[in-house]
């Protein structure tokens, strides 16, 4: 049976709303196992063979965080940079993850609408007479959440992963409970799913 690994990194998993949920939907499903990296390692000091070997025992591996200022909790950084060797996950003889899956799952307090682009298009009037744009949607980002994920995108293909469309949670900060409990059975049925979508380098 395929093995599935979620890494959780998340500086607080007891007082957090979403990952919390989440992965008490994802806790006991056959084949699923959930580590709490900021309780496994308080002090951020990993180790780096026991998490090698177990991604190398791992057939999904599942990074589940809260996006934090367009990025990544420090921990799950750390984590890359310690465990995912040169040697072992890239460079020479470095194939120790290739052909595994990796899944992104996040949660972001903004609402959706948040993650898209601003429209950069300019009326024929405006190249004309040459005026600059109306100001930016304040509302927006001017990124896609895909776009803020790309340096994880980047590093699966170093790495020789499938990258898997991410599981987002947008909203976080103001989602009622009967959202997130809809959200949290979707996150079951996701993790576990054999039929997700291979995203290509630049979708």
């Amino acid at each position: 049976m395929a093995k599935t690994t979620i890494f959780i990194f998340h500086p607080d998993l007891s007082q957090s709303t979403i990952n919390l949920r989440l992965a008490q939907a994802a806790e006991g499903l056959e084949g699923v196992e959930i580590r709490d990296m900021y309780a496994l390692y308080p002090d951020f000091n990993f180790d780096v063979e026991a998490e090698q070997d177990l991604l190398e025992r791992t057939d999904r591996i599942v990074l589940q965080f809260p996006i934090q200022w367009y990025s990544s909790p420090p921990l799950l950084k750390k984590w890359e940079d310690d465990v995912l060797t040169w040697g072992w996950a890239y460079g020479t003889n470095g194939d120790a993850l290739q052909g595994k899956e990796l899944l992104l799952a996040v949660s972001a307090g903004a609402v959706a609408s948040h993650y898209r682009r601003f429209d950069t298009r300019r009326s024929v009037t405006d190249v004309l007479f040459r005026r600059r744009r109306r100001d930016r949607d304040a509302a927006s980002s001017g990124y896609t959440m895909n776009d803020v994920l790309r340096p994880f995108q980047a590093t699966s293909v170093i790495i020789g992963t499938e990258y898997l469309e991410p599981f987002v949670t947008p909203g976080a900060t103001t989602m009622h409970t009967a959202d997130l409990e809809a959200r949290a059975k979707a996150y079951a049925r996701y993790v576990t799913s054999r039929k997700l979508r291979v995203l290509d380098t630049y979708q």
